[in-house]
């Protein structure tokens, strides 16, 4: 008989991704950076649209940047979950880095 240990799956000890399998552990500042230029795109777009239909002057602009939430929320959606995902990994490497200062094992220090 084979070995069926060979064919079991292996839980990952990080963080999970979206499939199911290990997090890759994507960097922060790009998708900070993506998150909020897309932001700001959409909050321009939408002012200047407002401006152009003829609702300008402060209540264009305070109409644009309020409907640019929900629009800047649905449209986002991807690069919120990858900025996400890389904080929480980046918060699971420095609880694993502390537990291994302090010489213990990051499961006992959680």
């Amino acid at each position: 008989m084979a070995d069926q240990s060979a064919n079991s799956p292996v839980a990952p000890t990080g963080p999970v991704g979206p499939t199911g399998g290990p997090a890759t552990a994507p960097t922060v500042l790009p998708w900070v950076l993506i998150y909020t230029l897309g932001r700001l795109v959409i909050a321009v777009a939408l002012v200047a649209l407002l401006w152009l239909v003829g609702l300008g002057s402060f209540p264009g602009v305070l109409f644009g940047l309020l409907l640019s939430m929900p629009v800047s929320y649905v449209l986002l959606r991807p690069a919120r979950d990858k900025l996400t995902e890389a904080l929480a990994a980046r918060s699971v490497r420095k609880q694993e880095l502390r537990a291994r200062l302090r010489g213990t094992d990051a499961d006992d220090a959680a």
